[in-house]
């Protein structure tokens, strides 16, 4: 008895093979490894399986994992974080973790939970860095960016925080230092990379081997680096001539980093070597606003402003096909094809995509979309597909549709 009550406790928190506990999913590059997916889809698009009405204000993401849908969103007057069943879209519940951001772009928080164990990370458009039980939401323990010398960048904290070990990561930018551990059972200050003390942009930290050395790599306004997973001590910098906002995740491969931004700035590739960052490429035909960049074998996938959607060779920089698709957005990928979302529309593409061209295998567009999303704002939300579903989002509105082929 006592040992089948140990394997039903232990199933409640062990991630299944399809899960995103996370930003971008489980290695933070918008890779799923499921297959069995749909190849194409019909007229209306994939049968969706729920609509959750309650989810309130915000351009939070989602994480998946046994089960449960993690995502935030307002109610009451608060930002929450809410929990839903991934299979069915019931709330589960819902716990204030602060005051709502206010923006000129759209109210509320936007960023993603990330999922270790039994706690759930989240972090508020406002900077309070939250660990709550992921069983009812109870909140464990809060700390604010504030308080770690960061100040609230233009459209608020948007990072995802990094689970890695005994530690939670996090970028409060400021004179305390850019990059903080904390540790993730009591919120506990472990260290703050004081070496550099930029403020706080958009994107978020990925952990990375590098010359056979771990390291936690970021990209703010004006420098991408890498620092030491024990201490926050800094291993390398590359500057980069950021502009009004930095927001996509680096991509790093073997020894080499892929970093891009919107507004005119475009895209780069470094090789990092010891404490040295050279740069490989560097050109405007990548320029990723914010819907992200997926590396599939030797190819980059995403929306530049230069020209629509964009393969570009990983080593060179070269791009390889160009096509205006859904029209600017995000993307993600699973089962060999791309899912991109049209932020403007709301129109949501399955597309083949390669060297020679970008190929659409269906179509669909998103109903109801949210009367109440500012008029500045758009569906800002990235894709997530996990257990065969994907989820999308417009404020209020979260979306499961079934994408597994039967």
């Amino acid at each position: 008895m006592k040992t089948s009550l140990f394997l039903l406790a232990l199933s409640a928190t062990v991630s299944l093979a399809g899960d995103w506990p996370q930003w971008r999913g489980p290695n933070r590059d918008d890779i799923s490894t499921e297959s069995g997916l749909l190849k194409s889809w019909p007229a209306e698009g994939p049968k969706r399986v729920w609509l959750f009405e309650n989810a309130g204000m915000g351009y939070a993401g989602f994480s998946i994992s046994g089960g449960k849908l993690l995502t935030m969103g307002t109610r009451d007057g608060k930002e929450i974080l809410l929990a839903l069943d991934a299979n069915s879209g019931k709330e589960l519940w819902a716990s204030p973790i602060g005051d709502i951001l206010g923006n000129g772009w759209g109210d509320g928080p936007r960023s993603t939970p990330t999922i270790d164990g039994d706690r759930v990370y989240a972090m508020s458009g406002k900077g309070n860095l939250v660990c709550a039980s992921l069983a009812d939401g109870k909140v464990v323990w809060t700390v604010s960016m504030a308080s770690l010398g960061g100040s609230t960048p233009g459209w608020g904290f948007t990072e995802s925080p990094l689970v890695d070990g005994k530690n939670v990561i996090c970028t409060p930018g400021g004179n305390k230092g850019t990059m903080a551990a904390l540790d993730k059972m009591t919120g506990a200050v472990v260290w703050q990379s004081a070496e550099i003390t930029e403020g706080a942009q958009y994107s978020s930290i990925v952990t990375a081997t590098v010359g056979g050395k771990k390291q936690y790599v970021q990209l703010v306004m004006q420098t991408l680096f890498g620092v030491d997973p024990a201490n926050g001590k800094l291993l390398w910098r590359s500057s980069w001539p950021g502009r009004t906002a930095v927001i996509p995740t680096p991509i790093v491969k073997g020894d080499e980093v892929f970093i891009s931004s919107g507004y005119g700035v475009g895209c780069k590739k470094v090789k990092i070597s010891g404490t040295e960052a050279t740069d490989v490429f560097m050109n405007k035909d990548l320029q990723n606003h914010h819907g992200g960049v997926i590396l599939v074998g030797n190819l980059l996938f995403g929306h530049s402003d230069k020209a629509g959607w964009t393969a570009m060779d990983f080593a060179d920089g070269s791009v390889k096909s160009t096509a205006k698709g859904v029209g600017k957005g995000a993307i993600a990928y699973a089962d060999g094809l791309f899912y991109t979302l049209g932020e403007r529309s709301g129109e949501v593409a399955l597309m083949e995509a390669s060297a020679t061209g970008w190929n659409e295998k269906g179509k669909f567009t998103l109903s109801p979309q949210a009367a109440a999303r500012n008029p500045k704002g758009a569906i800002w939300v990235h894709p997530v597909i996990a257990n065969g579903k994907l989820y999308l989002r417009d404020q209020e509105f979260i979306y499961c549709h079934d994408v597994k082929a039967k």
